[in-house]
């Protein structure tokens, strides 16, 4: 059997008129000036219009994956508490090595 492909947008036709239609809006006010980051300053990159966009389509219920900064930025979290944990233990241990030279 042929199996479907799902598309970024997310998997049901509702999702895909959510972003269809939050993208819409914010390219519109983009290309008019009319579109804020956070507050007052117009945006003025086109990249940062579309991740407001997709951000506003996130919060309206749409199945969008997270970005990939994201994803980096959560495995690279994992790792670093990991490399952190080996390194206090190594210098736990040469703390020990050398307070019984010390003695």
């Amino acid at each position: 059997m042929a199996t479907k492909k799902k598309t970024s947008s997310g998997s049901g036709p509702k999702s895909k008129r959510t972003v269809k239609n939050k993208m819409g809006k914010v390219m519109h006010e983009y290309k008019h000036h009319e579109l804020k980051s956070g507050g007052k300053r117009p945006v003025k990159n086109r990249k940062q219009a579309i991740a407001i966009g997709l951000s506003e389509a996130r919060r309206a219920g749409a199945d969008i994956p997270e970005s990939p900064n994201k994803k980096a930025a959560k495995k690279s979290a994992g790792k670093k508490s990991g490399t952190k944990k080996a390194a206090s233990k190594k210098k736990s241990a040469s703390k020990k090595k050398s307070a019984s030279k010390k003695k």
